[in-house]
């Protein structure tokens, strides 16, 4: 599938293998672009030096209501390398008010009053809309997300960006993070379904899929092979890219590898 490099001023200048930065670039994310049989997903690779600025996406039905159409945005992380302390801010630690919120994203101390959860390899997270979220630097994860470019910016950390403060604390939700039931550890040669819905679903697959993980994709499908490789349709695809399938038969699976399987679950 066709790929995007993405500049972002708390990228890296080095990147794992198998991608590459060309020389005086800072990569902060690599897209996959959206295939036409799977418009409203989008993967991507997102590889941190600093944090990311304190943000919040609308859902589907604020966005209609704004007359934006159904742009709202759910998204999903896993973790798949740390450095030592790296967190994400994810919710808060307690309920906040809209004003309260908005004095602290205009002082920065909206920062503190998150929760910021230690991170490693195999944490996934599942990031409904209207949580308030930050990815920590020294982080490397994958991000499946409906595909939306609308994001609200609250606190950037006085980088010369726009922010999007009155939008983003009017759909921002003030409550702490569930992550009894958003949050699981994945062992890196695992087999373990991520998300079901109710935009999209993931798995982690390791070797072919049984029946059970197959009934769940009967359709057009992203597979991104985290170890070894794929073939569709002939064609190898290796760790570190993404391939789109028209049905799950027509992948074949190398029998120690290891892959994420994306779908979407309706369409917009």
């Amino acid at each position: 599938m066709p790929t995007r490099q993405v500049e972002k001023p708390w990228g890296r200048d080095a990147l794992p293998a198998p991608f590459k930065a060309d020389a005086g670039e800072r990569i902060g994310e690599i897209w996959f672009e959206p295939p036409a049989a799977l418009p409203d997903l989008l993967v991507k690779y997102i590889f941190t030096s600093e944090k990311l600025s304190v943000q919040v996406h609308p859902s589907d039905a604020q966005t209609q209501a704004q007359g934006l159409g159904r742009q709202g945005k759910e998204e999903c992380w896993l973790v798949i390398a740390a450095d030592a302390g790296a967190a994400l801010g994810i919710g808060f630690d307690a309920p906040i008010a809209a004003e309260a919120m908005r004095a602290a994203a205009l002082d920065g101390s909206i920062e503190q009053r998150m929760t910021w959860h230690s991170v490693k390899p195999g944490d996934f997270f599942y990031i409904p809309a209207n949580t308030v979220h930050a990815i920590g630097g020294g982080i490397a994860l994958i991000e499946v997300q409906q595909n939306s470019d609308i994001t609200y910016r609250l606190y950037d950390y006085g980088r010369p960006r726009e922010l999007h403060l009155e939008d983003g604390i009017a759909v921002a939700k003030g409550e702490r993070y569930d992550s009894g039931r958003w949050h699981r550890e994945v062992g890196e040669r695992d087999s373990a379904q991520l998300a079901d819905g109710p935009f999209f679903r993931l798995d982690q697959v390791r070797g072919a899929p049984g029946g059970e993980v197959a009934a769940r994709y009967p359709g057009a499908l992203l597979v991104i092979p985290r170890t070894g490789a794929v073939e569709i349709g002939g064609e190898r695809i290796a760790a570190g890219s993404c391939g789109l399938a028209q049905r799950l038969s027509d992948v074949a699976f190398d029998s120690d590898s290891v892959v994420l399987l994306a779908a979407a679950c309706g369409t917009r």
